[in-house]
């Protein structure tokens, strides 16, 4: 049968996955000189482990499947089994993720499996028995097991080495040895969770099989890991990119350039992805319908998969969508920036850039005037734990229902990760940076009303069944110069009118030319602006440069505006947030089109000086698409033709949005705990204050902010008629939550 996803030419050659290589050419000298190079500037930023710590990690492998395997004899014999039955009883670990990939960093945590027989059951014997054994070890530390999450793990540190432990119970009486996972028979009559916890080891052996250089992939891939956390968009839960993600669009790009070294790797992943038509899948190797009747990812079939975005597809059996968090906002943030790293891989290639300016870090913090704060609370580290796990599994929640409640014109940029606040014990908070859609009209005193929204949200946290009291959650808007010192390193807030960062500085300086057509079409409102205001208007110009909305889109130039193929917005809109006109035309308007490779008109300067030197340094051994920048692109548009390129995305309502729906009827019974125990009775009555722009809890906090900036929000005022639930949204029908919330736009002005 050969490795599954292996094709064949017409000439007899193979290659790996559903297609054709785009090219086959080997690479140059050059190649070679900047592959050690990037080699090199890795290992500079401490990206790899030293010897003792993989030795360790080793240690602590070979340990733990020494105590699976007294384990399960140790039940066997409890369960009444005879001597020679627990005699060949046995459990075996297995890894995958980043450990197995080979892509892991130092104190990175190790993905484990334990597979174990019949008759150890995950409930009675892995979460009881094992849980036990380890806590009793004094080489366990911070052990915190989760036997309710969608895929129930075990995690904690063995002598200092963070371990996530998974368990998958197989339909065997003993566990071989030499079990392959990889063999689809491995998954007969087992549970939904086996089956998840299974993937994980089966996608990773698949993908370490389906590329064709496992060492340019493994620097690749290690590579893009780095330049996604740098730039903010590593994080699956928070909808942008996880660890897997990134190793099936990588090992794509291995696929369509079999011979390229990682600099050339690079370059074409940025290049690929930039053109690539979302939702078009990205798959290494045909999907298998398989013999047990698992479901498998198909659009055609399956409602569900039509939602998804930007499907990212595992090649083992049951084939899945990987990427099912992603929304429409972190789409936008994702494509933007693979084209602006393909337009710094092409600077570099005329040797007018450099690694530091494609990794330097996306400034969150200055790239907004608006924000979103979550904070949450509990009395006790554990509490925290599950508290944390809990939210940040809903925060996505919170993003969908901003997008579909202002049909997409407020834009949620969800921060991937959490701080937290030193005096106060036992805290973290998230941010979610707000924007309005850029490139459509604006119309005076037009403002997004969120209220009911979050309220929505909390009450859709706050039915967590595993509640207990100390568990809050506390939702505010804070605006940019506002935000909270503890995020910032030494706890100093930067100077934002003096903290350019390089990219934005190029960004600025390859607008120059365009910058005064700009202002003529704006018109009076450019003029009326002071010196101040100008300043400020440019710098948030910049700031935003690499986050205008244009996914499946190319960018028009920017000294022009195009709108005729954006639909007015409805003046009856109201939003209970208002962005000033410095924010809204600041970025360049868009128009409809399929991106293009030469589309880099966003930066016209950096296109002249790129366009036509990719091909200089790249010195191909054999002529084929990589030579020229069209035909590359047409191979693109090629190997995106397929059985699922009519997939399109339904604008209906997912249905883990009508779910939450529920809520607006019925609240589950710990929810009404919920409310009864950080509630005052007093409180609901509080007035609405008006220069607040989003609802303070309908639970209120008993925390006390130091921070004199943040806008407590109060609660907005909920009627029966707003309480049943609400259909999903048809298109140019007006939102259904319409309070206004005109004092916004004083509180904006004052901030000016």
């Amino acid at each position: 049968m050969g490795i599954p996803g292996t094709s064949n030419q017409n000439n007899g050659q193979q290659w790996l996955g559903i297609t054709e290589p785009i090219s086959l050419a080997g690479p140059t000298e050059e190649d070679v000189t900047k592959t050690h190079e990037l080699e090199k500037y890795l290992q500079g930023v401490g990206l790899y482990e030293s010897q003792q710590e993989a030795v360790g990690r080793e240690e602590v492998l070979g340990r733990l499947d020494q105590i699976v395997k007294i384990w399960v004899k140790t039940i066997s014999r409890a369960k009444g089994f005879n001597e020679q039955l627990v005699h060949e009883a046995n459990a075996k670990i297995f890894t995958f993720g980043s450990y197995r990939l080979g892509v892991h960093g130092p104190g990175a945590d190790i993905d484990t499996l334990c597979v174990g027989p019949r008759h150890a059951t995950r409930e009675e014997d892995f979460f009881g028995e094992l849980q036990k054994m380890l806590s009793e070890m004094d080489e366990v530390t911070e052990l915190h097991p989760v036997p309710d999450a969608h895929v129930p793990v075990m995690k904690f540190k063995f002598n200092g080495v963070s371990v996530d432990l998974l368990y998958a119970r197989l339909a065997l009486w003993v566990i071989p040895e030499d079990l392959d996972v990889s063999q689809e028979s491995i998954l007969q009559n087992v549970d939904e969770q086996t089956v998840l916890s299974l993937n994980g080891c089966r996608v990773t052996d698949q993908v370490l099989r389906l590329v064709p250089n496992i060492q340019s992939f493994r620097t690749t891939l290690r590579f893009m890991r780095f330049w996604a956390k740098r730039r903010g968009v590593y994080s699956n839960v928070a909808g942008f990119l996880g660890g897997i993600n990134l190793a099936l669009l990588v090992g794509r790009i291995c696929q369509l350039y079999p011979n390229a070294l990682p600099n050339m790797l690079v370059s074409r992943f940025f290049r690929v992805y930039t053109q690539w038509r979302w939702p078009n899948p990205v798959m290494l190797c045909a999907i298998e319908e398989g013999s047990l009747g698992l479901s498998v990812w198909d659009p055609r079939r399956n409602p569900k998969d039509r939602y998804h975005l930007m499907p990212i597809i595992t090649p083992a059996y049951p084939c899945m969508n990987s990427t099912y968090n992603v929304t429409t906002s972190t789409l936008r943030i994702m494509s933007e920036e693979f084209k602006r790293g393909s337009e710094i891989c092409e600077a570099m290639e005329a040797s007018k850039d450099d690694w530091d300016t494609l990794f330097e870090p996306y400034p969150f913090f200055e790239a907004y005037k608006n924000y979103l704060q979550i904070d949450i609370t509990a009395e006790n580290p554990d509490d925290l734990r599950q508290w944390k796990g809990w939210v940040e599994s809903r925060l996505r929640q919170l993003t969908l229902k901003i997008e579909r409640y202002t049909y997409g014109m407020l834009q949620c940029h969800p921060y991937p990760g959490e701080f937290s606040d030193k005096s106060r014990s036992f805290h973290h908070c998230y941010f979610m940076g707000l924007q309005r859609k850029q490139g459509v009209p604006v119309n005076e005193g037009e403002q997004f009303d969120i209220r009911l929204t979050v309220d929505e949200f909390k009450h859709s946290v706050n039915a967590y069944t595993l509640w207990k009291p100390g568990m809050d959650i506390h939702v505010s808007h804070v605006k940019r110069r506002n935000i909270p010192t503890f995020i910032f390193p030494s706890g100093v807030r930067p100077s934002y009118s003096s903290k350019v960062s390089g990219e934005n500085r190029q960004s600025s300086k390859s607008r120059v030319s365009g910058q005064s057509q700009a202002e003529k079409s704006q018109g009076g409102k450019t003029a009326a602006l002071g010196a101040d205001d100008e300043r400020k208007r440019k710098r948030l110009e910049d700031n935003n440069n690499s986050r205008v909305s244009k996914t499946f889109v190319s960018s028009s130039p920017p000294n022009k505006e195009v709108h005729e193929d954006v639909a007015p917005i409805s003046a009856s809109s109201s939003f209970s947030m208002k962005l000033d006109d410095s924010e809204v035309n600041s970025m360049g308007a868009q128009k409809s089109g399929i991106p293009c490779l030469k589309s880099v008109d966003k930066v016209p300067s950096r296109e002249s000086e790129t366009n036509g030197s990719v091909m200089a340094n790249q010195q191909v051994t054999a002529p084929d698409a990589s030579n020229n920048k069209e035909e590359e692109r047409l191979a693109i548009e090629q190997i995106m033709s397929g059985p699922y390129d009519a997939h399109q995305v339904l604008a209906e309502e997912p249905e883990e949005l009508e779910e939450d729906l529920g809520y607006k009827n019925q609240v589950k019974d710990n929810g009404g705990s919920v409310k009864s125990n950080n509630s005052d009775s007093s409180n609901s009555n509080i007035p609405m204050v008006e220069e607040l722009v989003i609802p303070k809890e309908t639970v209120c906090s008993t925390h006390s902010f130091s921070n004199g900036g943040l806008e407590e929000l109060e609660p907005a005022e909920l009627t029966a008629p707003l309480l049943c639930g609400i259909p999903a949204p048809v298109p140019q029908r007006k939102p259904l939550i319409r309070l206004n919330f005109t004092s916004l736009g004083k509180a904006v002005d004052k901030s000016s």
